[in-house]
């Protein structure tokens, strides 16, 4: 079973779409988003049509659920508020998708007579702005998973990928859980400008007893940033937001 997760695209078009493109040539079973379709370039009624139009099953990031608030806000003051232009240009429909969205995705997986449960959350299971960095104690991490039964938890949020393999030693044996990072799309901040997403492999001979059986590819795309960073520079959108995509930070 091969499963493509990706995550954070923050309205960038450019990438998505070469992330797509991408992902159809690897031909995987299974394909997530998990959120912050919007926010920080000017294209999120296009990301948020190319995920429909796949019918990629998505979960709600933190800058998706910004849009509740648009409508006790000021539109003049929305439009000549910098970054906030990105919200105020969400079509109603489109708003509407957005919070119609689910917090998480769980996928149970049962090998050998045993269940391997499968979590996707956007920041962490406790909340959709808890931020899960890498070095986080494996203590705090190992209950974090514990407490949400996640045998695997991918999530997004720091845009910054890693994969961590936490045991949790229950009941005196070996139990071990994986906890994985998608990194983003389109807004990465590891100093790599590429958009990142991962190709998840579970098969038959996966387990929660063996570190290796379930293994994780980090895939890095390349796209046309210029086109990406320029669009930001060419609407009331902060220019640090280019910046930031031309420099992955």
């Amino acid at each position: 079973m091969k499963i493509a997760l990706f995550s954070d695209i923050h309205a960038n078009l450019p990438a998505l779409e070469a992330v797509l493109a991408d992902i159809d040539g690897r031909k995987p079973d299974m394909i997530y988003c998990l959120g912050d379709l919007v926010g920080y370039n000017i294209w999120p009624n296009e990301v948020i049509a190319a995920i429909r139009d796949k019918s990629i099953a998505t979960i709600a990031g933190n800058h998706d659920l910004k849009v509740s608030n648009l409508n006790i806000l000021d539109k003049d003051a929305l439009e000549q508020s910098g970054k906030n232009y990105a919200y105020h240009i969400i079509k109603p429909q489109e708003c509407e998708y957005l919070l119609s969205l689910p917090a998480h995705i769980r996928v149970e997986f049962r090998f050998n007579n045993e269940l391997i449960n499968l979590l996707l959350v956007h920041g962490s299971p406790r909340s959709v702005d808890e931020y899960l960095f890498e070095d986080m104690p494996q203590s705090e991490l190992s209950i974090i998973m514990q407490e949400a039964n996640a045998d695997i938890l991918c999530f997004g949020h720091t845009h910054k990928p890693y994969h961590r393999i936490i045991n949790s030693s229950e009941s005196g044996s070996n139990h071990f859980r994986h906890a994985i990072n998608l990194g983003s799309v389109g807004k990465p901040k590891d100093g790599d400008n590429r958009a990142c997403y991962v190709m998840l492999n579970i098969d038959q001979t996966a387990n929660t007893v063996d570190a290796s059986a379930i293994t994780v590819e980090f895939i890095r795309v390349e796209y046309d940033v210029e086109k990406a960073a320029e669009a930001v520079e060419d609407s009331p959108l902060p220019d640090e937001f280019a910046d930031m995509l031309r420099k992955a930070y």
